[in-house]
């Protein structure tokens, strides 16, 4: 039986569009393997995650998310998502279009334990 990845990344896309940093890395398990960019280091601990997400309610806003699975097994599954925000620096905001993949895996519990993510971002000074 597959894992129920439609149900993670409903929920992930969902604590993300809300800013609940929290509720975001409590799909992640403790040991995961967390990529931000797919040619960077994972995050060297479940703790840097979470100081990640939380940098996320003050930076971003007005999240709206579509994705589709693009393809899953057992051990992977491969997602597009577009989202459209509005991104907060410390002079100006902008809005942002993202179009990017991510591939995860998820433990017998439902966490994901692998994560990494590939996106374009288009921006649009407001």
């Amino acid at each position: 039986m597959l894992p129920n990845y439609s149900a993670w990344i409903t929920d992930f896309m969902d604590s993300w569009k809300t800013l609940d940093g929290i509720k975001t890395t409590k799909l992640f398990s403790k040991d995961v393997q967390y990529y931000e960019t797919p040619d960077g280091n994972p995050c060297a601990t479940w703790e840097d995650i979470l100081e990640l997400w939380k940098a996320v309610s003050n930076n971003q806003k007005d999240i709206s998310y579509s994705f589709e699975i693009l393809c899953s097994n057992r051990a992977v599954c491969i997602i597009n998502w577009k989202m459209e925000r509005i991104f907060i620096s410390e002079t100006e905001q902008s809005k942002q279009k993202v179009d990017g993949i991510f591939q995860i895996s998820l433990d017998k519990k439902g966490k994901c334990n692998f994560f990494k993510q590939w996106r374009y971002v288009v921006i649009a000074r407001i």
